[in-house]
């Protein structure tokens, strides 16, 4: 008996359709779903997005009303900080400076708390401020800085060490490791400094051997991604993207056989949980219409989430066989970088995204409706990934 579909993929229909004005059996015709299926998962979804009603509504109506205001009145007291913290925070990152916008609030009348609060800063220190809003060593930090900034942009080829001799002649003299502190968290430095090095990390070891490579004639070492059936080899990689809210990262999974996305997840974390959650999401979608898939080679890079203790345990719990790639080298995994080019210039690059939410629900439709369904492929004779698996292997999985 098919199994349930992957909770996260039901999820991703229903905001596309919710999203979106297209109708039922269109969006379950995108999906790959019947539209009874869809209607079922919608209803569910009411159900439990349905609040109840508590008994004694009517007693607790007047409190509820009064919770209700005094949270309307705080959101409009950090909406109000927010926009007006937008010129602040453009500018500096440090607390001290945005001190001078809670005393405006202040002075408006919001209080102090929310204020700390929504700018994440402590009460006590901006006590002290206020007291005191510029001390004699911040006074005489500034006129470091001034002096160093001077020498630096009459000589910008000068390294801190040369500053300090400058700015000693102009009157501010201090210690080296000073002159480099205040250089370095102001981002001065020499035209011809030294080249940024290594972060110091080691690449781990791989935990797989590399499955997919082949040494040619030449002893060149040359990856061969091909196969024969579906569920016999795939690749995996992880990407990312910023939107207004932050970096938004996908992990997504493609069957070599039709170049088909069998999984993928989506989230604003790069954990070893994202991997982990797209490989479920992969297996339970070809698991769904009854196919196994033990035996099948996932191949992916030796990032830190595929190296994970979780992740491996995945593998050993669906009976699939791990491979590993080198480090550094892009074409050996170049099957899902060739995906995530087409992901880039489709979606991610042709607008500016504001939420998280807004570029998943984007990345979702252009897979399932756009890259599966109506995008032909040279390598599949001019067919889309569903219609390869169609025709080529009736028998096999069929994904929804």
């Amino acid at each position: 008996m098919p199994k349930a579909f992957p909770k996260e993929f039901r999820e991703d229909v229903i905001r596309v359709y919710r999203d979106s004005d297209s109708s039922v059996a269109q969006v379950a015709k995108d999906f790959g779903i019947s539209p009874s299926c869809l209607k079922r998962w919608l209803a569910v979804d009411d159900r439990n997005s349905a609040s109840p009603s508590p008994a004694g509504q009517a007693a607790n109506e007047s409190d509820a009303l009064r919770e209700a205001n005094k949270r309307i009145k705080l959101l409009e007291q950090e909406n109000e900080v927010l926009r007006r913290a937008a010129a602040y925070l453009s500018q500096a990152n440090l607390p001290k400076m945005r001190y001078p916008l809670v005393r405006e609030l202040a002075a408006d009348g919001i209080p102090v708390a929310v204020t700390c609060r929504v700018l994440n800063i402590a009460r006590q220190p901006y006590y002290r401020w206020l007291a005191t809003p510029v001390t004699d060593a911040e006074l005489v930090a500034a006129y470091r800085a001034n002096a160093l900034f001077d020498a630096h942009r009459d000589d910008p080829e000068f390294g801190y060490r040369f500053l300090v001799d400058e700015a000693r002649d102009a009157g501010e003299a201090m210690a080296e490791r000073t002159a480099w502190k205040i250089c370095s968290d102001l981002g001065w430095w020499s035209a011809f400094g030294k080249k940024r090095g290594k972060n110091g990390k080691k690449p781990g070891p791989p935990v797989h051997d590399d499955l997919c490579a082949v040494v040619d004639d030449k002893g060149r070492v040359r990856h061969q991604f091909s196969a024969q059936a579906p569920n016999e080899l795939w690749v995996s990689d992880i990407t990312e993207h910023w939107t207004g809210e932050g970096r938004l990262y996908v992990c997504a999974i493609k069957d070599v056989y039709s170049n088909r996305i069998v999984g993928y997840s989506i989230d604003s974390r790069m954990k070893s949980r994202l991997a982990v959650a797209a490989l479920d999401h992969a297996v339970a979608r070809r698991r769904a219409a009854g196919a196994g898939v033990a035996g099948c080679v996932l191949h992916t890079d030796r990032g830190s989430q595929f190296r994970s203790r979780k992740f491996v345990h995945a593998l050993n719990r669906h009976d699939m066989v791990g491979s590993m790639g080198r480090v550094g080298a892009a074409g050996d995994n170049a099957a899902m970088e060739s995906f995530f080019s087409l992901l880039q210039k489709n979606v991610l690059d042709r607008r500016v995204w504001a939420t998280r939410e807004e570029l998943r629900i984007a990345i979702v439709r252009w897979i399932e409706r756009t890259y599966h369904r109506r995008r032909r492929q040279a390598a599949l004779g001019r067919l889309t990934p569903v219609e390869y698996e169609l025709i080529m292997a009736p028998t096999a999985v069929q994904a929804a």
